[in-house]
């Protein structure tokens, strides 16, 4: 499985929905959304702001701004765009007393779940470890037996464990967690998700609630791509890891791809993987050539020394391998000279409607141009490819 960090508002969301329990929050896109939502908020409250990109310890790195009137907000989020932030939360400000913060936090490991948790929470847990107990539980009902030391009301604890498994949570973190009065909020949560777990949540998230907790400029390809998926009736996911990697790759299909980046962070090449992603929904051979000339260009831009284009993905229903592959094998083209150039070596592997026309094109395109490493379809096993082109890394 591949964790994955999901937005702070998607997994309010969740467990809120999960719990019964009324969420006052917003989520604020700054490249997206026009500041007409802010006027939705109750202008008689006031308000906390939060980036909301997957970055922990928000409040002692300046990311949080407390108790602010709707009227405000504008202006606090025109000062972290500024900063190239764009994902923000905005909740209602809870008057709380710091001695009903607690700490609480569930980990899926190998034996059941890994539960630390402290009647003292807050911002400054880190210096208050002494206080955190750990507890490994590996039943539902156990949960309860933790509740002593955050009293929560009876059975929540339960139903966030079953919010848990739900959503193929693999770590969720709140702090603080604030209990008083009979009552509870989740004022911070920070997690993550398997994302093997998206085709069966049903589309409770998916890659639009995902982070990656870094704020960097996004290349010109970067921006091609994503205005390419945005024009596309089908999907063209790309995240940009390193750009001076050695393994690129073209992937196809979620779980395929999964299978695949996983394979080479087991093999101990993971540092040197330089892209994620995949498209799927039988893109077009026109859609498919701007998508794979986009990787292209940011391979040919890597300072690695040994640099191998890994193209591959499970059988497909419905995608047409000969099509998909007309357009990969212009964008190929264009660059011959320059992959040859930098000894750059294909591996390919894929299945589908019409594979044995695409192989065979692919094929014949590859032998040619001298760019050639394995050519193969379903006959070969997924993860066989990526172990097949780290060798030529050797």
């Amino acid at each position: 499985m591949a964790r994955k960090k999901l937005s702070e508002y998607r997994a309010k969301i969740l467990l809120s929905e999960e719990l019964g329990k009324d969420y006052a929050g917003i989520s604020f896109d700054a490249s997206r959304d026009d500041f007409s939502k802010l006027r939705e908020l109750d202008q008689s409250k006031s308000y906390v702001i939060k980036i909301d990109e997957g970055i922990k310890k928000r409040m002692k790195k300046g990311l949080v701004v407390l108790n602010k009137r709707p009227t405000d907000l504008k202006e606090e989020i025109g000062k972290f765009s500024k900063l190239g932030y764009k994902h923000f939360i905005i909740e209602p400000f809870i008057q709380h007393d710091s001695s009903s913060e607690k700490y609480f936090s569930i980990e899926r490991v190998r034996d059941g779940y890994q539960v630390l948790y402290s009647e003292r929470g807050g911002i400054d847990i880190e210096e208050n470890q002494s206080g955190v107990k750990k507890a490994l539980i590996t039943s539902e009902e156990s949960f309860e037996e933790i509740n002593s030391g955050i009293k929560l009301p009876r059975g929540i604890l339960s139903k966030i464990v079953q919010a848990f498994d739900k959503y193929y949570f693999s770590f969720l973190e709140i702090n603080p967690l604030v209990v008083e009065n009979g009552s509870f909020h989740f004022l911070d949560i920070a997690s993550t998700v398997d994302s093997a777990g998206q085709f069966f949540v049903k589309n409770a998230w998916d890659e639009r609630n995902l982070r990656t907790g870094e704020i960097k400029a996004k290349t010109n390809e970067e921006k091609k791509i994503a205005e390419l998926s945005a024009k596309s009736q089908a999907s063209f996911a790309f995240d940009f890891l390193n750009p001076d990697g050695s393994i690129f790759v073209l992937l196809s299909g979620g779980g395929a791809s999964v299978v695949l980046a996983d394979e080479v962070y087991n093999l101990g090449f993971g540092r040197d993987l330089a892209n994620y992603g995949d498209y799927s929904g039988n893109p077009n051979a026109e859609e498919t050539y701007i998508y794979t000339r986009n990787i292209l260009s940011l391979l040919l831009k890597s300072k690695a020394k040994k640099k191998v284009f890994v193209i591959a993905g499970g059988v497909a229903n419905f995608t047409d391998i000969r099509i998909t592959f007309k357009g990969v094998i212009k964008a190929l083209s264009e660059y011959e000279k320059e992959l040859k150039k930098q000894n750059v070596k294909i591996f390919v592997r894929r299945g589908g409607p019409h594979q044995e026309e695409g192989i065979i094109d692919m094929e014949k395109f590859l032998l040619k141009a001298g760019l050639g490493g394995v050519v193969s379809g379903p006959e070969m096993k997924l993860p066989e490819v990526v172990s097949v082109a780290i060798s030529a890394l050797k």
